[in-house]
């Protein structure tokens, strides 16, 4: 049998809850260097799917992933640093993967970045930048990033105050159902509120 056809029938496996055949089908396959199931037994020891849940062997094959250059482990090992699982947290190193991740258009990685410019953890705080990686995880309709980028119009971060501007994405994010959006953009009627900053963001899904 092919490793695509190993590698899908642990994807049906792993989607009807059967862990345990999952793991069977993909750990051979990422012991041989695969780097989507690389990717995908660090999720299932990362969420403790079939396996008993362990940060540093997530890490593990994150990093064997990341290493071949799939964007999605770049991203999930980015994550790791920077919340500190598995791994001394570490700013810097979050952002390096991060990078690495964006630049091949992975979109939490791009808004993830974006974060880190706009607060300055791992990399120069730099505000600018910030719109610029909030701006191309926009295009690909990130709410969270839609919501960030309206904030920085809306408080002149980066780029000049425009409230219209503001307005529109917001509201995309709000057309979404990103709460936060919605209420940033009934405090943009008021002006008399702050506007909330949306600095959260997790994992991708299993492939």
């Amino acid at each position: 049998m092919s490793w695509s056809a190993n590698f899908q029938k642990g994807l049906t496996a792993y989607n009807s809850g059967d862990y345990a055949d999952a793991l069977r089908e993909w750990e051979p396959l990422a012991e041989q260097g695969n780097a989507p199931t690389q990717f995908n037994l660090g999720l299932m020891y990362d969420d403790g799917k079939g396996v008993p849940q362990d940060h540093k062997t997530a890490v593990k094959w994150y990093r064997l992933s990341a290493e071949q250059g799939y964007a999605n482990a770049q991203y999930n090992l980015g994550f790791m640093y920077n919340k500190g699982n598995g791994v001394p947290q570490d700013y810097e190193t979050a952002a390096k993967w991060y990078r690495l991740a964006a630049e091949q258009e992975q979109v939490d990685a791009q808004y993830n970045l974006g974060v880190m410019y706009r607060t300055g953890q791992g990399v120069p705080q730099n505000d600018k930048t910030a719109v610029k990686w909030y701006r191309v995880a926009t295009e690909q309709g990130h709410a969270h990033a839609q919501n960030n980028l309206g904030g920085m119009h809306d408080k002149r971060r980066g780029v000049r105050q425009d409230y219209e501007t503001a307005a529109k994405w917001y509201t995309l994010a709000a057309d979404q159902g990103h709460a936060i959006a919605q209420s940033n953009l009934e405090i943009l009627q008021k002006k008399n509120e702050p506007v909330v900053e949306d600095l959260v963001n997790d994992h991708k899904d299993v492939e």
